[in-house]
């Protein structure tokens, strides 16, 4: 899986800032020596210290403040008015720059610790999808809305169990950080019903009734959510008798994926030959207790060895240009066997489409490949 890469603010500073301070004092001296002795250029060199503590820690900011007072009271800088107050200022400018980079320098510690616990926590709910779950080869991608946040809005899985291989992408009431318990809920639940309920239907009404659940105990807040299920059987028979993604992927196996939509917009099915969505008959969202016995038909979708489907949020299609149109997600989908690389070329399209993206995005790509 991969997750667009989020840098914390203020845990490094830019590269650029530590040439900055040793550029300010080089510049000083040299105009120095360049102007008349009577002018004094001296008193620019009082800000090098507290450049130096933005950029550096103790060491490198107390050897900034050393080389500011030689230069002081060597000759060759021709700071020739320099007085006794004058090197007692920045000797006291000096030392607080000291303080201030060991006051930074705990603080870095302190948000590199932060964030440590906090990445553990948000991989500990969305967990890196491995590359193939028995049969079926996966590429996802993750990207939340909230700066620095791992988790979000949305959602993806793919799960093994008893019934086939599962796989859900949902996307909860709201985005960022105020969706990531939903989002944890929503993710036990699946996981635990890809093991106990036989059909895909079962699937979404135990997710429904979390939400429904959850909604009850939270007073003025209603949770709601699409989401796609996708099934790869482990038996899918033909004329020839059983087989499909949990056997031995022979010929004469029938490969097939069953699809079902809870108000979320159906998958799209890539092929050599072009892409096109899944047609599928629309459910209602999961959280309003409708999800059940009048659950939609899960859709059976045929399948080929280079067929690749791709589910999505509506953070990619959503996303929009200058001019405010709409990322055209079918059209600009270039047929990629691949998942991990049909995902990575999705996401540089849709960066490349639009100046900023901001709702949460999420892309699961999966293809049944068992001769692999």
């Amino acid at each position: 899986m991969d997750r667009v890469p989020r840098e914390l603010p203020g845990v490094r500073p830019p590269r650029w800032l530590r040439a900055v301070p040793w550029g300010l004092l080089l510049a000083v001296l040299a105009a120095q020596v360049l102007t008349p002795e009577t002018v004094q250029l001296g008193f620019a060199l009082a800000v090098v210290a507290p450049l130096a503590s933005l950029a550096y820690g103790v060491l490198g900011t107390s050897l900034a403040a050393v080389v500011v007072m030689l230069a002081l009271v060597l000759p060759y800088a021709r700071a020739v008015h320099a007085t006794g107050g004058d090197l007692l200022a920045f000797g006291l400018i000096g030392g607080v720059s000291v303080l201030l980079a060991w006051a930074r320098a705990r603080r870095e510690a302190q948000l590199v610790t932060v964030r440590t616990v906090a990445e553990a926590a948000q991989y500990a709910v969305l967990p890196p999808l491995p590359p193939r779950v028995g049969p079926v080869r996966c590429g996802a991608l993750y990207r939340a809305a909230v700066r620095t946040a791992l988790v979000g809005g949305d959602l993806y899985d793919v799960q093994p169990g008893p019934y086939g291989v599962r796989a859900v992408v949902a996307d909860v009431k709201g985005h960022g950080l105020s969706a990531v318990s939903t989002v944890a809920a929503l993710l036990g639940t699946f996981r635990e019903a890809v093991l106990d309920e036989p059909e895909l239907t079962g699937v979404a009404a135990r997710l429904d009734r979390r939400l429904v659940v959850d909604s009850s105990r939270q007073e003025d807040t209603e949770l709601f959510a699409t989401a796609v299920l996708v099934e790869f059987p482990r038996d899918a028979p033909d004329d020839g008798g059983p087989g499909g993604p949990g056997g031995d992927g022979g010929p004469g196996r029938r490969v097939e994926a069953r699809v079902l939509s809870c108000g979320h917009p159906p998958p799209l099915l890539v092929t050599g030959n072009g892409v096109r969505e899944v047609e599928v008959e629309p459910g209602p969202p999961l959280g309003l207790g409708l999800t059940g016995p009048s659950a939609p038909t899960p859709a059976s979708v045929p399948l080929e060895p280079s067929c690749v489907l791709l589910a999505h949020t509506d953070g990619v299609t959503e996303a929009r240009d200058a001019a405010g149109e709409f990322y055209p997600l079918t059209e600009r989908i270039r047929p990629e066997l691949d998942p991990v690389a049909l995902v990575r070329a999705v996401w540089r399209d849709v960066s490349g489409y639009t100046g900023e993206i901001v709702d949460d995005v999420a892309l699961l790509a999966l293809r049944v490949s068992p001769a692999d």
